[in-house]
Parts: C-alpha cells; sequence; structure tokens
C-alpha cells in the first residue's frame, strides 16, 4: 500500500513536539482518527482549518491535515451541518481524512513556533519566559537578547522583511521613539497578554494584547509590536514542512503542502 501509515506519522510529530508539553487547558493531537485504516499520501498544513481550507484539502486529495488550531476545542454535542466547525469534522469523517492538531505544543518545543517569531531579530541569546517543569530548555514564549544594537524602527523593518508583513501594529512606549534601542525583547506567538505580563524587556512582539496590557507595558518603557493573532504563527509552517519532510525521509515519499487559502480573518483596507 502507498503511502505512510497514519500511526508512523503521529508517532513522528510527538517525537518532535510530545503532547505532553502543551498547555492543560489545550486539546492537542490526532482529533481525528478514520475507522478505516488508510495510509497517509498527501499533508496540508495550515494553520486555521476554516471552510476554505478544508475544501482546499479535497481539492488536493489530503488524506491527513495537520492544524496548527485545534478546530474541535470546545466539546462537540452533535455534528450536524448548522455550525462550519461541525460541517469540517463532518467532511473528514465521511471522507477519512485524520485530523491532527499541535498548538501549544509547538509553541513550547525547540525549533517551534516561538523560536521563528524570536528570529526575526538577530540574537545572541533566547530563553523560554515560561519555563517547563521537566525541561527548563524548552517552555512558553522567548526572552531575547539583542546580538548588537538595533532601533524599533530597525526592528519593525526586519520583522515586516521577515514575515512578509505590510502593516503591523506599533505602540511605542512613553517617552521613546522610533529611535530609541532594542537590546531585549520578548515574543509570544498567538496571544502574548498573560505570557508576557510582567516581562522585563524593551520590546514585546506578539500577535495580539489586550488593550490595558499594551497601556501598563508602554508606561513601564516596553514597545509593543502586535501582528494579529493567527500572522505571529503562520509563517512557521513552511519551516515546519521541511522539519516534516526530514523526519518522514526514511519513509515512502509523501507529498506536504502548506495551505494557500490559509490567512488571518483580519485584513487592513
Amino acid at each position: 500500500m502507498a503511502g505512510i501509515a497514519l500511526s508512523v506519522v503521529v508517532e513522528k510529530l510527538n517525537e518532535f513536539a510530545p503532547e505532553n508539553l502543551a498547555e492543560k487547558w489545550d486539546n492537542v493531537g490526532l482529533l481525528i482518527e478514520p475507522f478505516t485504516k488508510r495510509n497517509v499520501n498527501k499533508i496540508l498544513l495550515t494553520n486555521d482549518l476554516t471552510e476554505n481550507v478544508m475544501s482546499e484539502a479535497m481539492a488536493r486529495g489530503s488524506d491527513m491535515i495537520i492544524s496548527y488550531h485545534p478546530p474541535i476545542f470546545a466539546p462537540l454535542k452533535r455534528i450536524t451541518q448548522k455550525s462550519w466547525k461541525e460541517r469540517i469534522v463532518s467532511i473528514c469523517l465521511e471522507n477519512k481524512i485524520a485530523l491532527y492538531s499541535p498548538h501549544t505544543s509547538w509553541d513550547s518545543v525547540t525549533n517551534g513556533v516561538n523560536d521563528w517569531l524570536a528570529a526575526a531579530l538577530p540574537l545572541a541569546s533566547a530563553q523560554p519566559v515560561l519555563e517547563n517543569l521537566s525541561n527548563p530548555s524548552i517552555g512558553a514564549g522567548r526572552l531575547c537578547v539583542i546580538q548588537g544594537e538595533l532601533t524599533l524602527g530597525a526592528a519593525i523593518d526586519r520583522i515586516k522583511a521577515y514575515t512578509k508583513l505590510k502593516d503591523l501594529k506599533v505602540a511605542v512606549a512613553v517617552n521613546r521613539n522610533l529611535e530609541s534601542p532594542i537590546r531585549t525583547f520578548a515574543v509570544c506567538a498567538g496571544s502574548g497578554t498573560s505570557v508576557l505580563k510582567g516581562v522585563k524587556a524593551d520590546l514585546y512582539i506578539t500577535g495580539e494584547m489586550f488593550h490595558h496590557d499594551v497601556l501598563d507595558a508602554n508606561h513601564q518603557n516596553i514597545h509593543v509590536i502586535l501582528l494579529n493573532h493567527s500572522n505571529s504563527e503562520r509563517g512557521y509552517l513552511p519551516i515546519f514542512r521541511e522539519i516534516l519532510r526530514n523526519m518522514l525521509k526514511d519513509y515512502q515519499a509523501i507529498q506536504i503542502d502548506v495551505s494557500e487559502q490559509d490567512a488571518d480573518p483580519l485584513q487592513t483596507y
């Protein structure tokens, strides 16, 4: 039978980012396993499994979807056609498409989402903001020291180029400006409010933060750059595609694609 057994793909995914690295509130791992065993020949990577991405997966003939955000989070009491998430689950079940979500396990692991985001600026060192109890070298967020010196304006330009984003939301710290030097920065992919709160750094980089937490940071001489939630995560997918290809290199070659329909819902007009 062509392809790779689903169990092998899941095993490799867990070797890279064990499920126990995820936050306790999260819902990670294999979320949909087809009843009929079917080898994996085509994998689609996406940040969010929307109906547009689901249609793309069907058109590509995907056997498996790896969705960074778990489409199944709150418990489902029924699977009907009334809501978009129920429809996605029903399509996966009907078409024997496996669904896997890593979410916060990818945030914590070395060479994961937060390490990708931190690499937007030149690094002298990086360490987790919240260390994992069993392994202090991994954990949520990253607290980083800049290699050399960078102004806020230069940091903005580098982040735009790195993430390929045209616009960023920037909150300049009180009594600071775009020429202010940046020596340390902290990142948290997605929502950084809880992870970054109280962290001492010149700059926070995250997807989103509560309004009053941005104000608090600014009044503590900390600049804040917001990319929008999924824009602070999505750019990692091409990186992970190569990681996954390498992990599966000893098995039969399969097709691994990054979704072309996946996009942040918030656009600038």
